[in-house]
């Protein structure tokens, strides 16, 4: 059973522990939070699944790999409690859904995604 656990997690009410400091976007008012703070400083948006293994997976080797602290905005959404957020993403920003999935914005507007094994942290060396 412990390797499945390992695998799988152990619930879908599993916390992420994490040391990246995500800001957690949890309501439809941070979408405009998102949009503004974008004219200042790059936004990162981190759309996680927490009942897929995939997605998991490639969180974690996000989190290890990240390295440009204080350099960007980081949210992240759990889409399966925030569907419609999820889905004000894509209306907003002209994204389709995807999940795992990376959002850069920048001045309001998306001008990147990546979703699954795409998900790259160097790729975002080239949004500071």
């Amino acid at each position: 059973m412990s390797l499945f656990k390992n695998i799988f997690g152990h619930s879908e009410t599993d916390k992420i522990v994490s040391k990246v400091n995500w800001i957690p976007l949890s309501d439809l008012g941070k979408i405009n939070e998102v949009k503004e703070v974008s004219h200042e400083k790059t936004v990162v948006i981190f759309k996680h699944s927490t009942r897929c293994s995939i997605s998991r997976m490639v969180l974690k080797q996000f989190e290890n790999e990240y390295n440009l602290e204080n350099k960007l905005e980081l949210y992240f959404l759990d889409l399966l409690e925030h569907r419609d957020i999820s889905n004000e993403i894509a209306n907003s920003f002209g994204v389709v859904h995807q999940s795992p999935q990376l959002i850069v914005i920048q001045n309001g507007v998306s001008v990147y995604n990546a979703s699954h094994e795409s998900i790259d942290v160097n790729d975002l060396g080239r949004f500071v």
